[in-house]
């Protein structure tokens, strides 16, 4: 089976006892020789200092001062000052003890601060350990015992968290470094716990009067732990390299540089979390285009207002932002005028369908675009060229939105923590990619592994099974963790990723299922929940939803948070009175949810079996804060079947 796209560099392997049958080894066809480097550049050090070299006076690293409540311009630091900042935050470690190969916490919301902190450690061979803004005390105590931080950066917010941990470390954190305002309480109890506590203006002053030179890392040094939220269990510690980390760098730039020039000039939005590694590979890339960040101000209501003060160029999110941008939008155009809505609708189709022939996003319509998608777009600043959405799948009426109301090129990627994020991505304008992640990158291979259980068939006419990935920025393992990692990197650099994938098209790949997230009711039945979910998700009043099933049970069941405008327009239009929370405990509005979803699935073609038998609603969303979601919107299924454990119990009762 011929793919354009691809080059096959290694032949499918039949099954043999235990182990499944595997397709053959595919390549991106550009890079079938192997992944491109560039020369003299191995860690991120040298990715950095290139930039400061070639890019001395552009803006780097950029913030908008807060006073009185209100958010001035972005102010800017230059490569070369943000160098020299660096230089002095790396001289100050050294000088207070921190010795070249000890892990370094990183706690705060995504700021020039943070990564002020991620490149001293870069600079002095220290191994950044970030920790996501949103974890709970428990887990930052777990994550900086486990790591083995002796020294931790962290903001003013979250100050107070990180002392309550310290608390019960027993002296292991040396170094505590804070930015933002002092708080007095905060540095005792640090200071308690035997830490040598520094503000980061004081931090530099000593740095600037102690320097000292550079500790360059080699490739093979770790460059971060970063630990994974997990759905069950603690976090796992992730060991990815410099030579991990840069290779994938510079894939990703190669693979910009295929559809056009990128560096100075071109702006990037920092407001996922930097903890997260889809960010966090994001704003090294930049640093190696030369290109500048702009950090937001923390708070999700000002999002876009700091989008349209920064006008970034390329705007990188999660299908959850994208959803409400769609949610948002869709909902104006369906409260507005007969003719407005007409022409809206019929702009669309028509866009859509040039779109979809290949056209680039820029002359499929240029009169529809000034008319009417160009309003839209400048909700994201206006000047917005490459749209980049990943960290889980993204509906396709999602995708489409996106292509046709921001007049750029949107791509999907597909990468975990694990494959240093963007192991696949789509080509931009390209036919055929919409509802895919696109080809490898140049710095990976893959291959689909079959999965009897599922009924997947990895050499079957139409491939599918569990996707594996092997190159450069495949992670090393996780930390203290040999059992886990043998689970699912083989001994010659295959990683297991439990997703299931197909090849389709010219040798693109489309995500299908999720390996781990099936279960076997109690008739023999396996359900793939995910795919579940996914159909049930299309129906406009849901919010949000989490199927639930078991081995005992015949049947599925769901909890459910219906979207609020329209079950209290169902309740006025049938008597049904009170408040939200009111209208979600009335069996009649229960009834309505499951009749309306149970349509979607009708359509959907879902078998007998994935039909979701009773519903419970939920006025309250599931979020990172209570436990429900993980900080990448990931739904955490134990916790939420400890929260609903009673409700489920109700549900299947009433069932008989």
């Amino acid at each position: 089976m011929g793919f354009d796209l691809l080059t096959e560099v290694a032949p499918a392997r039949p099954a043999t006892g235990d182990l499944p049958s595997a397709g053959p080894t595919y390549r991106a066809a550009a890079f079938k020789d192997g992944a491109p480097s560039l020369e003299g550049v191995t860690t991120l050090l040298e990715v950095f200092d290139r930039s400061v070299e070639r890019y001395p006076t552009a803006d780097c690293l950029g913030c908008r001062p807060v006073a009185d409540g209100k958010a001035g311009d972005y102010v800017w630091w230059t490569y070369k000052d943000t160098s020299k900042k660096v230089a002095a935050v790396g001289s100050a470690l050294k000088e207070l003890g921190i010795a070249a190969g000890a892990k370094v916490g990183v706690f705060g919301a995504n700021c020039p601060e943070w990564m002020l902190a991620m490149q001293a450690c870069n600079r002095m061979s220290y191994t950044c350990v970030p920790l996501y803004d949103s974890l709970g005390e428990d887990a930052v105590e777990y994550i900086v015992q486990h790591s083995g931080a002796s020294a931790v950066f962290v903001s003013q917010k979250k100050f107070a968290k990180l002392a309550d941990a310290l608390a019960k470390l027993k002296g292991q954190v040396k170094v505590v470094v804070y930015w933002g305002e002092s708080d007095e309480a905060c540095v005792k109890a640090a200071e308690a716990a035997k830490a040598s506590v520094h503000s980061l203006e004081d931090l530099m002053k000593l740095g600037e009067n102690k320097p000292c030179d550079a500790v360059p890392p080699k490739p093979d040094d770790l460059s971060t732990i970063m630990y994974t939220s997990g759905t069950t269990g603690q976090p796992k510690g992730v060991m990815l390299t410099h030579k991990s980390v840069t290779a994938q760098v510079v894939s990703l730039a190669t693979y910009l540089g295929q559809f056009g020039k990128w560096g100075p000039g071109d702006i990037f939005l920092s407001y996922l979390p930097l903890a997260h590694i889809f960010d966090r590979t994001a704003e090294e890339l930049f640093l190696h285009l030369g290109g500048a960040i702009g950090y937001w101000r923390g708070d999700i209501a000002g999002l876009v207002d700091d989008m349209a003060a920064l006008q970034p160029t390329m705007f990188v999110g999660v299908p959850r932002v994208f959803d409400r941008i769609y949610a948002r939008v869709t909902s104006q155009v369906a409260s507005s005028s007969f003719l407005k809505k007409f022409l809206f609708n019929y702009a669309f189709k028509r866009k859509l369908h040039f779109l979809d022939q290949g056209i680039k996003a820029e002359e499929a319509t240029p009169l529809l675009d000034c008319l009417i998608f160009n309003k839209i777009k400048d909700r994201l600043g206006g000047k917005v060229k490459l749209i980049v959405t990943g960290g889980a799948p993204i509906a396709l009426h999602t995708e489409n939105f996106l292509r046709v109301c921001f007049c750029c090129p949107v791509v999907q990627g597909y990468g975990l923590t694990e494959t240093c994020a963007g192991s696949f991505i789509a080509i931009p304008d390209a036919k055929g990619m919409c509802g895919t992640v696109g080809p490898p990158q140049p710095v990976c291979s893959f291959r689909l592994e079959s999965v009897p259980e599922m009924n997947y068939d990895a050499c079957g006419p139409e491939p599918k099974g569990e996707v594996c990935i092997k190159g450069e920025s495949n992670f090393s393992g996780y930390y203290k963790d040999d059992k886990q990692t043998n689970e699912v990197l083989e001994k010659d650099g295959w990683f297991h990723t439990g997703d299931i994938g197909t090849i389709v098209g010219d040798g693109v790949l489309k995500l299908i299922d999720r390996k781990k997230n099936i279960f076997k009711l109690s008739q023999g039945e396996y359900i793939a929940v995910e795919m579940v979910e996914g159909v049930y998700k299309k129906n406009p009043m849901v919010e949000q939803l989490w199927v639930y099933g078991n081995s005992f049970k015949s049947c599925l069941v769901a909890v459910v948070v219906p979207v609020k405008d329209k079950l209290m327009a169902w309740a006025s239009q049938h008597g049904v009175q009170g408040t939200f929370e009111e209208v979600c405990r009335n069996s009649d509005a229960c009834d309505h949810v499951l009749e309306v979803l149970n349509l979607t699935a009708t359509e959907a073609a879902l078998k007998g079996f994935e039909k979701i038998k009773a519903v419970y609603l939920d006025a309250v969303l599931f979020s990172v804060e209570n436990d429900c979601l993980t900080p990448t919107f990931k739904l955490k299924r134990p916790q939420l079947l400890r929260k609903y454990e009673k409700e489920i119990e109700a549900l299947y009762s009433s069932l008989g």
